[in-house]
């Protein structure tokens, strides 16, 4: 399908809403890859103390890159050609996407792992409140006393356990912000008769990877970056390179859990992922101290995210939105 097809009539099927197992599957997808990449992040980041979470960024949008543009030449997906209104299409998506990209890496390398769950559980009223803001959406009292049981057991366990490090709380709450904005923006312009999923994924990346590289050399972050002493260690390439794909998959998953569903459902699976990565992070990452109140705070974010999905995923979607051919050939394949 050409970017000329795209534009054509509309497959019967794609009148039809998403179905409850491409809802639940694309969720499943994306708190798979964000689980994963959290813990390689980690691992990079802190035990093999990588100096530079911009370089394992661009390494990840330039994975992402490659994997797009040779599927497209080989017809595995597709996506319209570069013109000069897609800047105008994507504006601010690019300017999002890098900023959710290098917060997160820069939070991870600088705050415990319980830590950072509690503070990501701000992404979901952002979320909630952009989507209401930008798509016009309304949330039943159920799903918003969902969300509130989740922002009160974050703010329980903020209380009881909080090792103060400022640099990590503004990239962690940067890392909030983007998120929420990037997940809603994305909504708004995958139209699958212009970019769709794939244009997107590709053209934000294609914008960003040089002046996050510019950014990278002017800092000097690069230069730390290669001279850094572990590129001799075969265990530290391949958890570079896996890293590196599983930052497209996660960026590729969340546009389809975000397509599927709606930008409050990824936040929330995103926020029981990392009440996951939490009790690992109790157990393997040496520096947290247990406390009754922090543990209970813990398990009302988890009560409130299930909850929430529980009543998104029986729900009917109230607006039917449409799929693209590659949607469709998606579903097949999964």
């Amino acid at each position: 399908m050409t970017a000329g097809g795209e534009a054509g009539g509309a497959d019967p099927i794609s009148t039809l809403p998403p179905s409850g197992l491409a809802k639940l599957l694309s969720a499943l997808f994306y708190g798979s890859c964000s689980f994963l990449i959290v813990l390689v992040n980690k691992a990079l980041l802190t035990t093999y103390g990588f100096p530079s979470p911009v370089v394992l960024g661009i390494g990840q949008m330039t994975a992402t890159i490659m994997i797009l543009y040779v599927s497209k030449l080989n017809k595995i997906i597709h996506f319209p050609d570069f013109d000069k209104k897609i800047p105008i299409k994507m504006f601010p998506l690019p300017l999002l996407y890098v900023g959710n990209h290098l917060s997160g890496l820069s939070s991870t390398s600088k705050l415990s792992l319980p830590m950072f769950t509690v503070l990501r559980k701000f992404t979901i009223p952002m979320t909630l409140l952009l989507e209401a803001i930008i798509l016009g959406k309304q949330y039943s009292s159920s799903i918003i006393a969902s969300v509130t049981a989740i922002i009160l057991g974050a703010f329980i366990a903020a209380g009881s356990d909080l090792a103060f490090n400022l640099e990590g709380y503004i990239f962690v709450l940067l890392n909030d912000i983007f998120t929420a904005m990037n997940g809603v923006y994305t909504k708004q312009k995958m139209d699958p008769k212009e970019l769709g999923k794939y244009g997107v994924l590709f053209y934000n990346a294609c914008f960003m990877v040089i002046p996050t590289l510019v950014i990278s050399v002017s800092t000097g972050d690069l230069q730390k970056a290669t001279e850094f002493k572990q590129w001799k260690n075969v265990l530290f390439i391949i958890q570079f390179l896996l890293s590196c794909v599983l930052g497209f998959l996660l960026m590729y998953s969340t546009v389809l859990c975000s397509y599927y569903n709606s930008a409050l459902t990824t936040a929330v699976v995103g926020a029981i992922k990392n009440i996951s990565i939490a009790y690992i992070g109790m157990l393997i990452g040496g520096d947290y101290v247990f406390s009754v109140l922090n543990f209970v705070g813990l398990n009302i974010c988890m009560a409130g995210g299930l909850s929430y999905s529980f009543l998104t995923f029986l729900s009917q979607p109230k607006l039917k939105q449409p799929e693209d051919e590659e949607s469709i050939s998606l579903d097949l394949k999964s």
